[in-house]
């Protein structure tokens, strides 16, 4: 990493500070038109965006430590370049639309940062690092927590999440709010990814006129583009790992249970969860280790409480860094499934490529294994979604302040249509009308699909490892970002996050190559616990590859 001088950081700190996190979701003040939400005007199509690079393009968490201990760097510097960073990219320039808003306190937090540090008490690797959460993730303090929803503007939760708590204590500086596909990515069948009412359409880095898939978009985005060192997904179905892929970096979906959902926005309390999004394994497995943990507040956890020494696996207050072995893949058996193969050519051949890198270091690749497949997953995956959806959003919206101005889902497909010309501009909320109809969960038809679809989706990548004896199960985790379409949503290529994302078992993507300058990830997933391995395998597969390169901001390919 380049040496930085304060004094520069410090100029750019003077910028950042009267910085109006307002102008982020719209980009400024314009003498023209005001465009819809998502709407890209003719110039941005045609126009290369002029983004500099700076010193801390693709820096590390370790680097960034480094610095701040040497005294190149302070934590205010780190943080006023990220807010400057955000100022320049994310309503101007490519307009990526990653961020929904700053958090006014960042400044006055780094300023703590440092005096701790100056006074030799830092709190871990994380201190005094910026790090920037989905808009789903509650957080107690200047900010709001919406899902990307006008319903929601103006809320402010009572309590932070347990995320943001754990964060706060490891010393972390929370910088913001990221964008995301609205309500996680729930409503609509016809919806785009990183689209919501209150930012708008957000852009791939890469090539802006692609989608960055959903629903951690502006989580995946803000990393990729250099516009925070870390930043925190959720995923309930592919909502890390397609983003992560799709823009280039690493993404960990953990075992459900690992990391406490309490004060999250829910979808599925069977399959939801937080996660690390960063640009190395290594900043993952530091992410990891401080959010994961039992919390009294999200019975799932407790789950975690005995996992005990299973061959590498090991219990919730693990330091993922210790599986960071660069010789990871020599021994280890991964199995290929094909089953998730073959939906575009160049796709199967970068991941012929990263198969002949893992033989090359050393491990087994058992080609093909059987598998698991997503067949037959549906349609009571989908059943189980809407009744926890109804039943966990329900539970949320009550425990929010009297001032937020809807209490149920039915009062928010109210407000939706009250709305319609904001809300809905695009697509509708098809999804929300099919969880409403649903009724509690103790009904028969519930308990019965729920039962009968995690037993098979646990079932198959249980029985699959087993009977190769295999250390991970490996697949593309989806295909190159296609071209955003508000008019007809999205136009998934393939993936293959479903039946971990169903059985609740952790998944971690590292990117493996490019289509047409587009990044494609490689998927690790195995059994619940398995984090350890998963790591240790990525880990090795990123050092031996060394594929990820950051964006180029191309307006159209």
């Amino acid at each position: 990493m380049k040496t930085i001088g304060r004094r520069d950081f410090l100029r750019q700190g003077s910028v950042a500070g009267g910085f109006a996190a307002g102008a982020l979701a719209c980009g400024g003040p314009s003498s023209q038109r005001e465009p819809l939400p998502g709407e890209l005007s003719a110039t941005a199509l045609v126009t290369p965006p002029d983004v500099t690079g700076s010193e801390l393009d693709e820096v590390t968490v370790a680097e960034l430590q480094a610095a701040m201990t040497d005294g190149r760097l302070t934590a205010r510097s780190v943080t006023a370049h990220y807010v400057s960073r955000i100022e320049q990219t994310n309503g101007q320039g490519p307009a990526l639309r990653a961020v929904l808003e700053v958090n006014p306190d960042v400044l006055a937090l780094a300023e703590e940062r440092d005096r701790e540090r100056a006074a030799h008490r830092t709190r871990g690797p994380l201190h005094g690092v910026p790090v920037l959460l989905k808009d789903n993730i509650d957080t107690a303090d200047e900010m709001t927590t919406t899902a990307g929803s006008l319903a929601l503007e103006g809320s402010v939760p009572r309590r932070d999440s347990e995320v943001a708590r754990r964060l706060r204590a490891a010393g972390a500086i929370l910088l913001g709010k990221a964008n995301l596909s609205e309500w996680a990515n729930f409503r609509s069948t016809r919806s785009s990814s990183g689209w919501s009412a209150r930012g708008g359409q957000c852009r791939n880095p890469y090539v802006l006129d692609r989608n960055p898939c959903g629903s951690s978009s502006g989580s995946g985005v803000a990393v990729s583009a250099n516009m925070t060192a870390l930043a925190i997904g959720t995923e309930t179905d592919g909502s890390i790992v397609c983003p992560s892929s799709a823009n280039g970096i690493v993404g960990i979906k953990p075992t459900v249970g690992l990391v406490s959902r309490a004060g999250i926005i829910p979808i599925s309390h069977s399959q939801d969860t937080a996660g690390p999004m960063t640009r190395t394994v290594r900043d993952a497995a530091v992410l990891l280790t401080v959010l994961s943990g039992v919390d009294a507040k999200d019975p799932a956890t407790t789950a975690a409480r005995g996992v005990g020494a299973i061959g590498d696996q090991v219990s919730v207050d693990a330091d993922y860094r210790v599986f960071l072995d660069p010789d990871g893949l020599r021994g280890a058996r991964v199995g290929v499934v094909r089953s998730f193969f073959g939906f575009h050519e160049a796709v199967d051949q970068v991941m012929a490529d990263a198969l002949e890198a893992m033989r090359d270091a050393g491990a087994t690749v058992v080609d093909p294994v059987v598998g698991p497949s997503s067949a037959g997953l549906e349609p009571d995956g989908f059943e189980v979604l809407l009744y926890e959806f109804k039943t966990g959003l329900n539970d949320y919206l009550a425990t929010l302040p009297t001032s937020v101005g809807v209490r149920s889902l039915a009062e928010l497909i109210a407000f939706n249509e009250e709305h319609r010309d904001r809300e809905m501009p695009h697509f509708g909320q098809e999804l929300f009308l099919a969880a409403e109809e649903k009724g509690p969960l103790t009904e028969l038809a519930y308990r019965e699909a729920s039962e009968r679809v995690r037993r098979t989706a646990r079932d198959r990548i249980d029985t699959s490892m087993q009977a190769e004896q295999l250390d991970a199960l490996l697949a593309p985790t989806g295909g190159p970002a296609w071209v955003t379409d508000l008019v007809n949503g999205d136009h998934f290529g393939g993936g293959s996050s479903r039946p971990a994302a169903i059985a609740g078992y952790p998944n971690v993507t590292v990117p493996a190559g490019y289509v047409s300058g587009l990044p494609v990830g490689l998927s690790f997933f195995g059994r619940a616990w398995s984090e350890p391995t998963l790591i240790r395998l990525a880990y090795a597969f990123e050092q031996a590859t060394r594929v990820r390169r950051p964006p180029s901001f191309l307006p159209t390919i």
